[in-house]
């Protein structure tokens, strides 16, 4: 009796592949799409973009000046500046003499700023210990600031010891070259025959708001 034919067995090409195949398969799949997914990523194009901006800066400034005549200005940054021209004769005082000298002060024509102005006075020789001093501010130069037509504007500075220290406020400049017209009264007090002596008075300006 003739046996039936064996079943052919499959060939290798045609069998499933087995799960530890299909694993490693699976898992290098997996890995190429990483490194596909990281390669995709480091390719990207970057795009950057920068604005600029520049201050550029510079110091503003202010310089203070003096006139004996309320025409002619000029800078005195240092003792002992300027000579007063008091309209009695200053240095041949006797007790309760008083005495009138005209100043005035402004910004110069290149200021940048405004100025806050102090005062200070310093004494040298022995008659400053008996003297007094005030300062008005007065609309016209030299015009009243005398015995005969005494100052009426603004008393700033009122019956100071010039021997006194420290500092006094005393006006504010707002526009350059424009001057305040000062009027200085000074008072003998219990002088001694021979004394002599000196006042120096330093106007000092503190920077403020820029000018118009």
């Amino acid at each position: 009796m003739t046996s039936a034919p064996a079943s052919a067995e499959p060939s290798r090409a045609d069998a499933s592949p087995d799960p530890q195949r299909r694993r490693r398969m699976a898992l290098a799949l997996a890995a190429g799409g990483l490194v596909l997914g990281v390669g995709a990523i480091v390719t990207l194009a970057v795009w950057n973009d920068s604005e600029f901006a520049t201050g550029t800066f510079g110091a503003g400034s202010f310089d203070l000046q003096g006139s004996t005549d309320g025409t002619t200005f000029t800078s005195d940054a240092a003792a002992p500046g300027k000579t007063l021209t008091f309209t009695l004769d200053a240095d041949a005082l006797a007790p309760d003499d008083v005495v009138y000298a005209p100043f005035a002060v402004q910004l110069s024509g290149t200021s940048t700023n405004e100025a806050a102005v102090s005062v200070e006075n310093v004494i040298g020789g022995a008659i400053g210990d008996d003297l007094t001093y005030s300062l008005f501010v007065e609309d016209d130069f030299g015009v009243t600031c005398s015995a005969a037509t005494p100052p009426t504007g603004t008393e700033v500075v009122a019956d100071r010891a010039a021997d006194a220290t420290g500092t006094v406020d005393v006006f504010d400049l707002t526009a350059a070259g424009t001057p305040v017209n000062l009027c200085f009264v000074v008072t003998a007090g219990a002088i001694e025959q021979g004394e002599a002596g000196t006042i120096t008075w330093e106007f000092a300006g503190t920077s403020g708001d820029t000018l118009p």
